[in-house]
């Protein structure tokens, strides 16, 4: 899976519209293979991504969990830690 695209569901404070449209974005680029389409296929390029993001947006509304909401701050700190693990030279 790209490691651009984060989870958005079960957070506090919930996921916005940008965030949404943020992974779609990544989403289409990634299937699509093109980070800036050409100019024949931008309009088809930005179509995918609002039906990306309305389809994305109707399922993170529908899901239901009993878990407590993850926090932003500390997933981040999270997701830093990993990453500077990773890269470590």
């Amino acid at each position: 899976m790209c490691r651009n695209i984060k989870n958005l569901f079960n957070f506090d404070p919930p996921v916005t519209e940008q965030e949404i449209r943020d992974a779609s974005l990544q989403f289409v680029r990634k299937i699509s293979g093109f980070t800036k389409p050409s100019k024949a296929n931008e309009a088809a390029f930005l179509v995918a991504v609002k039906e990306v993001a309305a389809v994305s947006a109707r399922l993170l509304a529908s899901l239901e969990t009993n878990a407590p909401p993850k926090d932003r701050e500390e997933e981040a700190a999270r997701r830093k830690a990993k990453s500077l693990e990773r890269f470590a030279s």
